[in-house]
Order: structure tokens, then C-alpha cells, then sequence
């Protein structure tokens, strides 16, 4: 389990048509996925891509994704940095596959370490007041 995780949910306006394309881009954009210096869409690609092995829980190396998407292995390490900071994706002995297979699972998880962190904020929060004697 990481020590740290960065949980960040923006409130994006969802695509008004059915594209299965804009779809993924708005998910991952709503998670604080992807910006908008990230002119060639490198970061969804790769999360795209992890997106297609996760059902097969087939691991991708930094090596392979880069190969596969034409991208350096600086810029895949850069953005799988930030997927694993997200708790997006987490590493294993042969690479690094998404959290959870299916992308319905994936928010679920989301959920819970957010609902995690503002339980423990709460009792924290609490436990200052008393300190204080607020």
C-alpha cells in the first residue's frame, strides 16, 4: 500500500454526444488525469493502453508501453508516475497494470480512498477541536 496517493476530482462538463473517445478523455480528465500541457495526449494514451490489458491483468514495462505507443521511456515513466500517484495504477514484478480490471471497479476504489481520507481528516479535525477546546 502507498504512504501517499494524490485524489483529485474535477468537475468537468460531460460530453454531450456518445464517443467512446471524448468518454475516456473526460474520465480521465474529471480523475486530474490529463492537462492541457499535454499537447500530443501522451498521459491518455498510456492510460489508454493500460485501459485495454487491464481485463487480460496483462502488465505493461515502461519499454513496451513506450514502444507501443512511439513515446519515449521518459515521458511513459513521467506519466505512469502520475498514474501511480493518482492510485490509478500500481507496479508489479513485470510492469504496471491498472488498479483494478474494469474501469467501473476503478472508480469504485476512488471512492473509497476518498471517503478514507475525509474520515481520517474528520477524526483528526476532531481530535484538534478537543486539544483546543473548541
Amino acid at each position: 500500500m502507498r504512504y501517499s496517493q494524490r485524489i483529485t476530482i474535477i468537475t468537468i462538463r460531460k460530453p454531450a454526444q456518445k464517443n467512446i473517445n471524448q468518454e475516456l478523455q473526460w474520465l480521465g480528465s474529471s480523475l486530474g488525469l490529463f492537462n492541457l500541457r499535454d499537447k500530443d495526449k501522451s498521459c491518455f494514451r498510456v492510460f489508454i493502453e493500460l485501459v485495454k490489458t487491464a481485463k487480460a491483468n496483462y502488465p505493461l514495462s515502461s519499454d513496451e508501453l513506450a514502444d507501443r505507443l512511439g513515446l519515449s521511456r521518459g515521458t511513459v515513466v513521467h506519466h505512469l508516475h502520475k498514474l501511480l500517484d493518482a492510485g490509478i495504477v500500481v507496479p508489479t514484478e513485470r510492469g504496471y497494470i491498472l488498479r483494478v480490471n474494469n474501469l467501473q471497479d476503478l472508480i469504485d476504489e476512488v471512492e473509497k480512498d476518498t471517503i478514507r481520507t475525509i474520515t481520517d481528516l474528520k477524526k483528526m479535525a476532531k481530535e484538534i477541536d478537543e486539544s483546543l477546546g473548541l
